[in-house]
């Protein structure tokens, strides 16, 4: 890249160059992968995000800057439209916001870090090389749950920052780090922030959703549960009952012809228009019946569904229980059958950014002189917290991370060091340009 100061037009001192930035950023690998495995070891798993959340309390305050530890207030969120039904207490989990005030006024636009500190369930422990929180480093890999999502994105933001503080400059703007609880099911962590007042000129979070590539778009995505009572018999006479797994693998079989339609050319949405199957919709979890020899009473089947920004999670709730309802009545036994949906989990619209946005030209463009190629704006087929950002809080945001999220949520997740350690230079970059960067006492 050019050994220039920054070319945003924002205040800053003419001796600073970007090249020392990106350097000063690539110079703290050791300390990057030792803060990545430290967070990979502390179990995060929903509902136990506290010491992760500690951690990086303790990090903020290293980094000097003012500690916001707050307990959601789910009280408060449930009149907020953006509100997804929890699944878990809030007693004595934790959103983090570290909090970078500049000395005088601001001169630059300000800017929100975000980045979710929870995890997935690790699946079959059997099914990993490594265990799974045991942040292992093969070569430029770090294994763990949670090492590409996202915590290796928490690391970049936190460390672009320390790379200022080690060439003496700090952001001439506030800028709010946010480490926060839940995005893997509700996003209440994010909203929670909105709620107690976190606004910015533009947010980025880094998460792992391409190589090279700003997310702009993403799907609204609906969690639902069915749950089914069947008729239960003896199974020597199973043919005279029906199983309460059977009829909900049924309404299941039902709502996959409604992705398909969603899935159709003509249905999808102008961003996804090429994408081989944008809209999925999962059967994430089943549970059901009692005893082999007992045709199955009871059964509860977790969905997720994904859908397009043009839509709302109003009309897919509308769209999915007259189907079921259809499909429950064409049912020859109905009769001694019941169901019922429960909403809990996910209720995201979707939301997009224009390509031109000035955080996506921003960010894009300090992609192109730190790596040397352009970062395509891309969109992704599921959720994340930037729908918050975008559709309540009048903050543009983005997502841009490290690479290596090829097997997120799935066996044996990694991270790239490098790819890590590159989203460190470019955030590093974009932090001086967009709140412009200025001399410390």
């Amino acid at each position: 890249m050019p050994d220039t100061p920054h070319a945003a037009g924002l205040p800053t001192d003419p001796s600073i160059h970007e090249a020392d930035i990106v350097a000063a950023a690539h110079a703290l690998r050791a300390d990057s992968v030792a803060l990545l495995r430290e967070l990979v070891a502390h179990p995060s798993l929903l509902g136990h995000e506290q010491s992760a959340q500690s951690c990086m309390a303790q990090v903020f305050a290293a980094l000097g800057l003012e500690v916001d530890e707050f307990q959601i207030d789910e009280d408060a969120l449930r009149a907020h439209p953006g509100y997804s039904p929890s699944i878990a207490s809030y007693e004595g989990r934790t959103n983090v916001v570290g909090i970078h005030r500049p000395a005088g006024p601001p001169r630059g636009r300000s800017l929100i870090f975000n980045g979710h500190i929870d995890v997935v369930p690790t699946g079959a422990q059997v099914l990993w090389t490594h265990a799974p929180f045991s942040a292992t480093v093969e070569g430029d890999r770090v294994y763990g749950r949670g090492a590409s999502d996202m915590k290796a994105g928490i690391v970049a933001y936190t460390m672009a920052y320390k790379a200022l503080q080690s060439l003496g400059l700090e952001p001439a703007s506030p800028v709010y780090f946010q480490s926060v609880i839940e995005e893997e099911c509700t996003g209440n962590g994010a909203l929670a922030c909105l709620v107690r007042g976190y606004r910015a000129d533009a947010a980025v979070i880094p998460e792992p959703i391409s190589e090279n590539g700003v997310m702009t778009c993403q799907l609204g995505v609906l969690w639902l549960a069915i749950e089914v009572l069947g008729k239960p018999v003896h199974a020597s006479v199973a043919q005279t009952g029906v199983g309460a797994i059977d009829f909900t693998m049924y309404l299941y079989g039902a709502l996959k012809k409604l992705e398909e339609k969603w899935n159709a050319p003509s249905a999808r949405y102008r961003s996804f228009a090429h994408h081989k199957h944008p809209v999925n919709f999962n059967l994430g979890k089943i549970h059901g019946g009692e005893w082999a020899s007992s045709v199955p009473s009871a059964c509860r089947a977790d969905v997720r569904i994904g859908f397009y920004p043009d839509m709302k999670v109003g009309k897919v709730k509308q769209e999915v229980e007259a189907l079921l309802a259809a499909a429950y009545e064409a049912h020859p036994a109905h009769a001694a059958l019941q169901y019922r949906i429960v909403y809990e989990g996910f209720q995201a619209d979707g939301c997009h950014v224009p390509d031109d946005a000035p955080i996506v030209t921003a960010i894009s463009q300090c992609h192109a002189d730190v790596v040397g190629k352009p970062a395509l704006p891309t969109s992704f087929t599921g959720t994340t917290d930037a729908k918050f950002f975008n559709l309540y809080g009048q903050t543009p945001a983005i997502c841009y991370g490290p690479s290596g999220g090829a097997n997120i949520h799935g066996i044996d997740e990694w991270a790239s060091i490098d790819s890590m350690m590159q989203t460190t230079a470019v955030l590093a970059v974009f932090m001086a340009r967009w709140c412009g960067v200025q001399r410390t006492a």
